[in-house]
């Protein structure tokens, strides 16, 4: 299965299914100059994947080398970042080489970043390891690294040339990274799709039992909403800010946790779209029954929903709502937050009163 994401000059395919990373070096060859590219990835992920890419790309005379960094969202930071820039300048990595990052979210975005400011732009391609990776964060262009300020602060728009969603490589995570990916997942049926979120409440079961065509469906339509979304607003100026349903809370949470294990992405994101929906309710949008909703669905898959269930302290309110204050949608100084009037139906809502929102902190 392939989607397509059509931006002028900048197109490329999303090849979603299952065993692609055992092709890779077929997908890869039509895009080099000379037959080599720079994996980066982590140390779990090289364990379990490298061996195969490296077979798939040797199998097309392609030779690599290949940067194994820490796993964990703490890699995502200067240290590393500048790390991976040094060690790809040293492989001579020129502006018509692809640079390859093997892994989830982390390693995606930073070595994205990586290419983005090496030489100005160099290409790369996203093989993304995780269910988040695969429906959110190898498509549509978005790099960066945190910052002891927030999350994703300093980064660059910098699409892909090709990415590789290999679903087989799904059922080697852990359960509780499955479901963090499927945090992502939910948003796009709250966002603008009811009936992909009904089948997710059906198909449940399926999902959590990582049944291939189950899987296949969740990450093309994520994969084909998103695409949607970016063509539309490549550079978040205006319907790309829905894609964060429940970011301005789940960012909040995820610097309030140190960005530690504590309090994985899609984690806080899927307490994010509950509080985003008791917000919404609180303010007349939607019917009160709908976050309930939301939530208990969250509970049947095993995941988190409620800002109770993070493990150990929190911040207070006043105090989560001033680190909201460092949000990239924030404009004007003033908070932009993405509500809905029901499942599927999300906007862009400018200036939400703060006592509403601190009474949903206070009672998430």
């Amino acid at each position: 299965m392939s989607v397509r994401v059509d931006l002028p000059g900048r197109a490329y395919s999303i090849e979603i299914g299952p065993d692609l990373l055992d092709q890779a070096g077929r997908f890869l060859k039509p895009f080099l100059h000379r037959p080599r590219v720079s994996v980066v990835t982590d140390a779990h992920v090289a364990a379990l994947h490298w061996p195969r890419l490296a077979a798939a790309l040797e199998a097309e005379g392609i030779s690599a080398g290949v940067l194994v960094l820490p796993p964990g969202e703490g890699t995502k930071g200067w240290e590393h970042l500048s790390q991976t820039v040094e060690w790809l300048l040293e492989q001579k990595v020129e502006r018509r080489d692809l640079v390859v990052a093997l892994s989830g979210g982390v390693i995606g975005d930073l070595t994205g970043f990586a290419a983005a400011i090496l030489r100005r732009g160099v290409r790369f391609v996203q093989i993304p390891t995780t269910l988040l990776a695969q429906v959110d964060s190898s498509v549509g262009g978005k790099t960066g690294i945190n910052t002891p300020q927030g999350k994703n602060l300093v980064g660059a728009f910098h699409q892909p040339t090709l990415v590789l969603a290999d679903t087989t490589l799904l059922t080697t995570l852990s359960q509780r990274d499955f479901l963090s990916g499927y945090g992502e997942v939910v948003k796009y049926g709250l966002l603008g799709d009811r009936d992909f979120y009904e089948w997710l409440e059906r198909s449940g079961p399926s999902i959590l039992a990582k049944n291939g065509s189950a899987l296949d469906r969740v990450v093309r339509r994520s994969c084909q909403m998103k695409a949607e979304i970016v063509m539309r607003d490549e550079t978040e100026e205006g319907d790309r800010a829905l894609l964060n349903l429940g970011h301005t809370f789940a960012h909040a949470l995820e610097a309030a946790t140190g960005y530690s294990d504590r309090l994985l992405h899609g984690e806080a994101v899927a307490i994010g779209l509950g509080l985003a929906f008791d917000l919404s309710a609180r303010m007349g949008l939607c019917s009160q029954e709908e976050p309930s909703r939301i939530r208990a669905h969250l509970g049947a898959m095993g995941m988190m929903s409620a800002l109770a269930d993070v493990p150990g302290q929190l911040p207070g309110p006043a105090d989560l709502l001033s680190l909201m204050g460092q949000d990239k949608k924030a404009v004007g100084g003033k908070l932009r937050f993405i509500l809905a009037r029901g499942i599927g139906q999300a906007f862009v809502a400018q200036d939400v009163p703060e006592d509403l929102v601190l009474a949903t902190l206070r009672n998430g």
